[in-house]
């Protein structure tokens, strides 16, 4: 097993599977600037990019309670344009890895952690987990790709409650809608999280990888597109030494 702490995100390896925890726990693992710079190091190091799949948490108690967002108050348009493009960007460079990303989740899972828990292909919460986005409360909004996504998960009238309202939801409501896929026994999110990534390390890395980008580019593409993609796909990876792989 090999692990890496940049103190407030830790990274481990448990065979081909790369554990994430965010480690800042004392603020409810609020996604400072600070960070978000770790957490993009953290994605960028060997011991990601060389696994198989990806387990992202927040620990035992708590996933995320947001971004922090009291740091960006003072910014200048021009200022906030480079943010997105420096630490700002680690919500699309998470939703952009070539691995099967899991978010495993427990209590707060709110704006940026909500967020980044939409950025994974496959979101696991325990049942003490809590959603929203509270952004609308202080006159901002979801700007990490949360509204895009969510529209993608619940729909546009659903997501448009959500985010105008501002309210909170649990995680029965959240597996309801489709937000998450299960909903464990108390405190089983990681190891059921781990239980799925460690059979999607078992699968054909380039079929996962080919798949996943046909699932990103489907949704926006018009549906002749959308199908001539999936054909392309097929006919690549029908060719691809891995597919006759156990």
């Amino acid at each position: 097993m090999s692990a890496e702490n940049t103190g407030t995100v830790e990274v481990h390896r448990e065979d081909t599977v790369a554990v994430v925890t965010l480690r800042r726990e004392r603020k409810r693992n609020a996604l400072s600037t600070h960070m978000e710079s770790e957490l993009l190091r953290a994605l960028r190091s060997p011991e990601v990019e060389s696994s198989r799949a990806i387990v992202i948490t927040g620990g035992d108690t708590v996933f995320s309670a947001g971004a922090d967002v009291t740091e960006l108050r003072e910014m200048t348009p021009h200022a906030i344009a480079d943010y997105y493009r420096g630490s700002g960007s680690v919500y699309e460079v998470f939703a952009g890895l070539p691995q099967p990303t899991i978010a495993a989740i427990t209590g707060y899972c709110l704006g940026g952690g909500l967020e980044l828990s939409l950025a994974a292909d496959i979101r696991i919460a325990d049942p003490a987990a809590v959603f929203g986005f509270p952004e609308i409360g202080i006159g901002i909004l979801p700007s990490s790709g949360g509204v895009t996504r969510m529209v993608r998960v619940v729909g546009a009238g659903r997501t448009r409650d959500l985010v105008l309202r501002g309210r909170r939801f649990d995680a029965g409501q959240a597996e309801l809608w489709g937000i998450v896929s299960e909903v464990t026994a108390p405190g089983e999110h990681i190891k059921k999280a781990m239980e799925i990534a460690r059979e999607l390390a078992e699968r054909p890395p380039l079929a996962l990888r080919i798949t996943k980008q046909v699932l990103d580019v489907s949704l926006d593409a018009p549906t002749q597109a959308a199908l001539l993609l999936e054909q392309l796909a097929y006919a690549v990876l029908n060719n691809a030494p891995e597919k006759d792989e156990d």
